[in-house]
């Protein structure tokens, strides 16, 4: 009777795995779907991005397609930022609101399951992205029109091409580059 509860336990529990990876990896998919798929970046090179750049206390970070809100999360600890993370994966924002309780910036940073397009940027100091480039293309008509001047945008991975004008600095590193650029 035991060895039946313990097989069946057992199995239950490969049943619940394998169900937890389909509902992981559908997501995966879905956020590749509408645009970028999830690459984490490695905790170092956040920091790196971060200091590339001098962020200031209070100030308003915003991380589109955050993913696991890695980068937002790190402003919010290192640099006393307010940030918001919005991503259109809603099993990624429910993970990243969770690890921003656990690192403790949950008061500082917000995660919203958005459509990229539908935020608003009019008040951020900070804008990240590390998308892919044609959604980056899309996206430069609305940061265009909505960024203010004087703000900050990051484009880690791939160039804004139109805003060549506005680049202030690139470091180079594998297996991505990143852009930093002032808005006019």
């Amino acid at each position: 009777m035991l060895i039946l509860i313990l097989y069946l336990s057992a199995v239950l529990l490969l049943l619940l795995f394998l169900i937890s990876m389909s509902v992981y990896t559908l997501s995966l998919i879905y956020s590749s779907m509408k645009g970028s798929p999830y690459v984490a970046t490695r905790k170092q090179t956040t920091k790196e991005i971060l200091k590339g750049v001098p962020l200031k206390k209070g100030k308003l970070f915003v991380e589109l397609g955050s993913g696991d809100g890695r980068i937002v999360r790190t402003a919010a600890r290192l640099y006393k930022i307010k940030g918001i993370g919005v991503d259109v994966n809603p099993l990624l924002v429910f993970w990243s609101g969770f690890l921003s309780r656990l690192d403790g910036t949950r008061k500082d940073v917000a995660f919203y399951k958005k459509n990229i397009f539908e935020t608003d940027l009019t008040k951020a100091d900070y804008v990240y992205i590390f998308l892919m480039p044609k959604l980056i293309e899309e996206l430069t008509v609305k940061m265009d029109k909505e960024v203010k001047k004087g703000a900050t945008v990051i484009s880690h991975g791939f160039p804004i091409k139109v805003w060549k004008n506005k680049l202030f600095k690139k470091v180079d590193r594998s297996p991505f580059p990143t852009y930093y650029y002032k808005v006019k």
